[in-house]
């Protein structure tokens, strides 16, 4: 993916967005149905038969396998999809429009993909598929969820479906991809609102459904329906999402080899049972720990104490054509929000995220097989900031960013008042 001929001109969104193309849709549903074969995964329908394109589809977001399982759940329709700026570059910007999809980078506003989207619906007449999470689960647990895709629904009107999801965090889980846990799957398909509720609901009434039909949490539905992950190695990774001690409260000392976590600063160990148990632990639950450090987190912004900064390898993302090496900078987080320093960055070699436009930041555990790295974007290009530094947490860097924002959010509306 990387880029042969340096060139940071930005991706062209002002084509109107592809119907799916019929020639590739039985194998886009072939290659779906093998992949989501040995999960032995159940499509559940209820109360669509009434539900015909065009309407907008809300899917939740745990893994990679969500990509097979949403046009199963759709079949025989065809959709388009919002998506990543990153599938265009892998999988090259005609095949990536001719199965559908518009490019979005995440957590940028962008009035063309309310343009592409009101084309999809009204005029192509097709489904849009959206995943409002943004991002792959952290710890199985619904991720922070804007008010982006309400203000859609509540501007367009049109009937809107749900797709819960669950099985496919386990299968797959965000902080080890490259092992494959044997974990069956299940998809629920129903409608969320009508077109008549939506003329007479609020803002906050249609935020408040969607969040509770998306929400989920893997352990607890693994607990509940006895799913056995047997895998030697399921808890290896899991100290990236999990990078605090509640033994000895030490940050970034958290490690984890086969099924145990463990702390390199106290040496306190945990093991991760076949159901999603940690034996040991002060949390046996994991979304648990991972609460109690964004928790911590909020107390740290809150009396003055968080700040981050390193030294970072920054590769930009402007269009389809890959990936472009821009040297070494220097990123900083503070309650403002971050600032990326660099030769290569044009034009005034800085760039400046303030935290009230930034409702979340993307983080990646191993991008491609790469390192860590945060995500900063613009509306013309994405950068992927790599770290050198060892000890720090891009999950800690997410807590802040979408503390930061929120409280910025409050303030403003309270000055507004």
């Amino acid at each position: 993916m990387r880029c042969k001929k340096p060139d940071m001109t930005p991706f062209d969104t002002t084509h109107p967005p592809a119907k799916q193309n019929p020639l590739l849709l039985p194998l886009i549903w072939m290659l779906s149905y093998f992949q989501t074969r040995k999960f032995k995964l159940k499509i559940r329908k209820i109360n669509m038969k009434g539900l015909k394109p065009p309407y907008i589809l809300l899917s939740t977001h745990q893994g990679e396998s969500d990509y097979a399982i949403v046009p199963l759940a759709l079949f025989p329709h065809r959709a388009n999809y919002i998506s990543d700026m990153e599938g265009f570059a892998v999988y090259g910007k005609w095949l990536y429009r001719q199965i559908g999809c518009i490019a979005k980078r995440r957590f940028v506003p962008d009035y063309s993909v309310i343009r592409h989207s009101k084309t999809v619906l009204f005029q192509n007449k097709n489904i849009l598929v959206l995943f409002p999470e943004a991002r792959h689960s952290n710890i199985g647990t619904t991720a922070q969820i804007s008010e982006t895709a309400a203000r859609l629904i509540k501007r367009f009107a049109l009937p809107v479906a749900t797709l819960s999801i669950h099985g496919s965090y386990l299968a797959n889980p965000f902080w080890d991809e490259k092992h494959t846990r044997k974990s069956r799957m299940e998809a629920t398909l129903s409608p969320c609102f009508t077109q008549e509720e939506l003329q007479t609901l609020s803002l906050q009434e249609i935020q408040a459904r969607i969040q509770e039909r998306l929400h989920y949490d893997e352990y607890q539905w693994q607990k509940e329906n006895r799913i056995k992950i047997a895998d030697k190695n399921r808890a290896e990774g899991l100290h990236l999402p999990l990078y605090q001690c509640p033994s000895c409260r030490t940050e970034y000392k958290m490690d984890s080899r086969g099924d145990k976590l463990f702390c390199k600063a106290c040496g306190k160990e945990w093991f991760l049972n076949e159901y999603g148990k940690l034996n040991g632990a002060v949390f046996t639950h994991p979304p648990e720990w991972y609460e109690w450090q964004r928790n911590n987190t909020e107390q740290e912004i809150a009396l003055g104490n968080y700040a981050f900064t390193a030294k970072v390898r920054i590769e930009a993302l402007p269009n389809e054509k890959g990936f472009l090496p821009l040297g070494t900078g220097r990123l900083t987080h503070t309650p403002d929000g971050f600032l990326l320093e660099g030769e290569s960055l044009v034009p005034e070699k800085q760039l400046f995220f303030p935290s009230e436009r930034m409702e979340s930041v993307q983080t990646e555990y191993h991008y491609r097989g790469k390192d860590t790295c945060v995500v900063l974007s613009t509306r013309d290009c994405c950068y992927y900031l790599y770290p050198e530094q060892t000890e720090f947490s891009v999950t800690k860097i997410q807590f802040a960013a979408e503390y930061l924002h929120r409280i910025k959010k409050k303030r403003k509306k309270d000055s507004d008042k």
